[in-house]
């Protein structure tokens, strides 16, 4: 399975040219490889990263990287975040549609009583610690530049020990560094999911997820789960069983291929009906509506429901104008 990987050609550029201007010389067959296609096999990125992580003396350089790196590296994922609302939305963006940027790497929403965490769980055999230390000092200057500079995280935190001085690390991205964690992500209080974003477009955004939606259900070995939201964003009344006959299993087939991923139908229906009620609702669409649309018994049923996503009621939702990310929903 791993040689059928992907990433993004728009990120594989952004690494080529980082690359470049740190003096690393990159074969041509390798580099006229990695700038054909809209996709470019994993494999061939791991080259890259090999010779990245061989020819550069500095430790810190491709964290240096990663916080070089702009929206526009992250393909279409990049152009929905940009148009989403509020912080907390992007980050639902980035938990759904990660594989467009590269498919052996995924991020989630960990969200208790301490704060929030954005993990974000790796498969990669090559440069992990790089790759990942890549990642992360994105993901905080984006989010960064994103809020106009309101983002404030609390820590980045990376499973793997320093490979230079903490302090260079906390330079670099800005905020405390913490190492030998039991995961890689950054940790947040939850008011910062809140932050409005600098250039959100409502119409846009529902536009850009059409497409994502069509470029992630492409990916091969994330299939399943793709073609299931697919499914259930057409349609959002059909249940586990209606979604399996589609697919071709059986509804226990389809539980089963879906736990492969760490996936439940129940977790991952009820994200995307929570999102598609969000998006309805801020449309100006009718609670009752909504809730027709989505396939509950009566307008009382999709209330507490809603309730239980976000801890607001559809109207209180509506009147509120933001969306509040519950754990339920994340």
């Amino acid at each position: 399975m791993q040689d059928q990987y992907s990433v993004t050609a728009r990120f594989t550029q952004a690494i080529l040219e980082a690359a470049q201007r740190h003096g690393v010389s990159v074969p041509d067959a390798l580099r006229q490889a990695l700038t054909q296609g809209t996709r470019v096999p994993m494999a061939q990125q791991d080259s890259l990263w090999a010779l990245f992580a061989q020819a550069t003396t500095d430790p810190l350089a491709a964290l240096a990287v990663g916080t070089d790196l702009q929206a526009g590296h992250l393909d279409i994922v990049g152009m929905l975040l940009l148009s989403c609302d509020t912080l907390g939305d992007g980050l639902e963006v980035l938990t759904e549609y990660a594989p467009i940027i590269g498919d052996n790497a995924r991020f989630e929403v960990v969200q208790d009583a301490d704060g929030v965490v954005l993990r974000y769980l790796p498969d990669y055999t090559v440069c992990v610690e790089q790759r990942v230390e890549a990642a992360l000092g994105c993901m905080v200057c984006l989010a960064r530049w994103m809020t106009n500079g309101r983002f404030r995280p609390r820590a980045v935190q990376f499973a793997h020990a320093p490979r230079a001085d903490v302090a260079a690390y906390a330079a670099l991205l800005g905020c405390p560094v913490q190492f030998g964690q039991p995961f890689n992500g950054v940790a947040m209080a939850p008011g910062e999911l809140g932050h409005s974003l600098i250039q959100a477009g409502r119409d846009l955004h529902a536009h850009l997820r059409v497409l994502a939606d069509d470029m992630l259900a492409s990916l091969p070995q994330g299939s399943v789960s793709a073609r299931v939201q697919q499914l259930i964003r057409k349609n959002p009344r059909w249940g586990k069983e209606r979604i399996g006959d589609e697919l071709g299993m059986s509804g226990r087939h389809l539980n089963r291929k879906l736990a492969a991923e760490a996936i439940s139908f129940k977790g991952l229906r009820e994200a995307l009906l929570y999102d598609l009620a969000v998006q309805a609702l801020r449309g100006g669409q009718a609670v009752a509506l909504v809730g027709e649309k989505l396939g509950f018994s009566d307008e009382n049923a999709f209330s507490r429901a809603f309730r239980r996503w976000s801890g607001k009621t559809p109207a209180q939702f509506a009147l509120a104008g933001f969306t509040i990310m519950g754990a339920d929903s994340v």
